[in-house]
C-alpha cells in the first residue's frame, strides 16, 4: 500500500521489450536503498524490482502487456522522469491517502495555468469506466496524492504547490501529456455498493 507522497524521481535509462513484457531500467540515488522483490509505485503504478545495481544507482522493473495497456508506461522512453514511492512502512505516518498502486485509467492534461505562485492542472478522462471525482475528494495523479478542485462530468483540476512542482514530474507535464489516475478506493467501494443496492431494488 502507498500514500501518494512521492519520495523522489528516477530517469528511465533503458527500455527492453521481451515478447509481451517491458523491462525498464531506471537511475536514481534511491536505488542504493532498494532490493530485489521490493515494490515501488512508478507514476502510481506498483511494480516489482527484479534487478539492482547499487554502484551504478540503477534498478530494473518489469511490466506486463496489461499494465502497458492501462497506464502511461507504454509512452516511457529514455530520459522520461518517473515519480517514485516505496510501499508504506507499518506504523509510519499516513500523510496522503490510501493508494494501492493499481491504476484505474489514464487522463490527458488539458490545461496548465500558473496562479500567483502555484499551478492549476486540469485533466480530462473517459467516463465509460464509471470512475468519478468529487469536490475536495482525493485522487492520485502519477502517484501523487492530491485534492480534487472543480470536478466536472469528465474532468477535474488540482492545485500544485511549488514544492510538489519541483520534486515530482509535474514540472514536465504539458497540455496533451498522459497521466495515470487512481481514484479514491473508499469512493469506489461506496459507488459499487450503491449500484448493486439500487440495481437490486429495481429488479
Amino acid at each position: 500500500m502507498f500514500t501518494g507522497i512521492v519520495e523522489g524521481t528516477a530517469l528511465v535509462v533503458e527500455v527492453e521489450r521481451e515478447k509481451g513484457n517491458y523491462h525498464f531500467t531506471l537511475k536514481t540515488p534511491l536505488a542504493r536503498e532498494l532490493k530485489v522483490d521490493q515494490s515501488l509505485a512508478h507514476d502510481g503504478t506498483c511494480l516489482t524490482v527484479v534487478k539492482v545495481d547499487h554502484e551504478a544507482e540503477t534498478y530494473t522493473v518489469t511490466a506486463i502487456q496489461e499494465t502497458i495497456d492501462k497506464t502511461n508506461l507504454g509512452s516511457w522512453g529514455t530520459g522520461y522522469e518517473v515519480n517514485l514511492e516505496r510501499s508504506m512502512v507499518s506504523g509510519g505516518r499516513f500523510d496522503g491517502h490510501i493508494v494501492q498502486g493499481h491504476v484505474d485509467q489514464t487522463a490527458v492534461c488539458a490545461e496548465v495555468r500558473e496562479t500567483d505562485g502555484s499551478w492549476r492542472y486540469t485533466f480530462r478522462y473517459d467516463t465509460a469506466a464509471g470512475n468519478f471525482t468529487v469536490s475536495k475528494g482525493s485522487i492520485s495523479v502519477n502517484g501523487v496524492s492530491l485534492t480534487v478542485v472543480d470536478p466536472g462530468s469528465d474532468h477535474f483540476s488540482v492545485a500544485i504547490i511549488p514544492y510538489t512542482y519541483e520534486v515530482t514530474n509535474f514540472h514536465n507535464l504539458r497540455p496533451g501529456s498522459v497521466v495515470n489516475l487512481e481514484f479514491d478506493i473508499l469512493g469506489k467501494y461506496v459507488a459499487r455498493l450503491l449500484a448493486e443496492h439500487f440495481g437490486a431494488q429495481g429488479r
